[in-house]
């Protein structure tokens, strides 16, 4: 069987990657020299804690199964089975944390409520005041810069895959046949445009303008090597207020009486941080829904998560080495993992995982494969 895959970000290859596995012949056509996208700006977690029940979380789930697997084939995925942790502060953030540990799949998650000093076992790096920290063994990380390359590295071992950089695919010319804009006709039995946030062009043609997926722009920054380990991811308790798992009546009673800091509110913001390879720390996160978006990124949210970090951390951030803002795709509505549609014959569109992309990546590929009969 042939496959085609057009974009090389990690959904895209982590498509090559199944097709390549179960002994297809396939071409990947990617229109930079190298994927740009959602999937080099992000954390490189691999996020199961705050799933919502039910298939998102399943997916996750098997999804982790995956990285994990694959990563002891490819180490320089830099994959590390690293949990997280959540501090909490106060009764309300307390309860919250409580209500997500008596979840019925809190074991699945390996969510477990630590004392500080458990936490600090667990990461000594926090040496900052709180309550207790919900701990989340499940999460994992990889290499969001690099972990593409890792994995193409060793797909370019195999005969059976070819990678075709700086082509852009411009139109579908017959049943799994696509024309690149070198004019080049690539034919075979499927194609799986996995293109990001690029909704437009090709994607809008097939796909018509009513796409049930949107655009999301955040902003992130990395800072110089921390000069110590940090053995875990760590989030914030905004991240209760933005992932499905902590829904509760103690969420309801914590919004209520203890709302976001304006500019956290402002920006939809949560704090997610991981330590990188090299030391430093990648910190984020804002959400930006509204179209047309901002083309600068703003000082504000950066200042409230170098705040927060501190708190948690007990000391001064290293020196900022990096900012940057990202956009990826996302299901407007945000219970579907991803967005998959037979938009022609014999070509099909999957986009759309939101912030899920790191994390379910593998997953998402895998149920195209068996979908597609690959």
């Amino acid at each position: 069987m042939r496959v085609t895959v057009v974009g090389a970000g990690v959904v895209g290859t982590m498509h090559a990657w199944q097709a390549v596995e179960r002994g297809h012949q396939v071409v990947q056509i990617e229109r930079e020299a190298e994927a740009r996208g959602a999937s080099l700006r992000n954390f490189g977690q691999i996020w199961v804690s705050g799933r919502a029940g039910g298939e998102e979380l399943e997916t996750a789930l098997r999804a982790r199964e995956l990285w994990e697997e694959i990563g002891g084939r490819v180490p320089a995925l830099g994959f590390r089975a690293n949990g997280s942790l959540t501090p909490v502060r106060g009764d309300l953030e307390l309860a919250v944390a409580e209500a997500a540990v008596a979840r019925p799949d809190a074991a699945d998650r390996g969510y477990k409520l630590v004392t500080p000093g458990e936490a600090r076992a667990l990461n000594p790096a926090l040496r900052g005041d709180f309550t207790a920290a919900l701990h989340c063994e499940r999460d994992a990380a990889v290499e969001p810069r690099t972990a593409q390359l890792a994995l193409r590295e060793e797909l370019l071992k195999s005969p059976n895959y070819t990678f075709l950089p700086g082509r852009e695919v411009r139109e579908v010319v017959g049943a799994g046949s696509v024309r690149d804009d070198h004019g080049d006709v690539h034919h075979a039995d499927a194609v799986v445009l996995c293109t990001g946030a690029w909704l437009s062009g090709l994607v809008r043609e097939l796909a018509g303008p009513d796409l049930p997926v949107r655009r999301v722009r955040l902003q992130m920054m990395q800072t110089d090597p921390l000069g110590e380990p940090l053995t875990t991811s760590v989030a914030d308790t905004d991240s209760f207020r933005y992932y499905p798992a902590y829904a509760s009546p103690a969420l309801d009673a914590l919004n209520a009486a203890q709302p976001q800091p304006a500019t956290a509110a402002e920006h939809k913001m949560q704090l997610l941080m991981v330590q990188r390879a090299d030391g430093g720390l990648t910190i984020g996160d804002t959400h930006e829904y509204e179209h047309p978006f901002a083309f600068d990124t703003l000082e504000d949210p950066y200042d409230h998560l170098t705040g927060v970090v501190e708190s948690f951390l007990g000391r001064p951030l290293p020196k900022i080495r990096r900012r940057w803002a990202g956009v990826y795709a996302q299901c407007t509505d945000t219970s579907r993992v991803v967005h998959r549609q037979q938009v022609s014959d014999g070509v099909w569109l999957v986009t759309g995982p939101g912030g899920r992309g790191m994390t379910c990546s593998p997953a998402i590929a895998e149920t195209t494969a068996n979908e597609l009969g690959w």
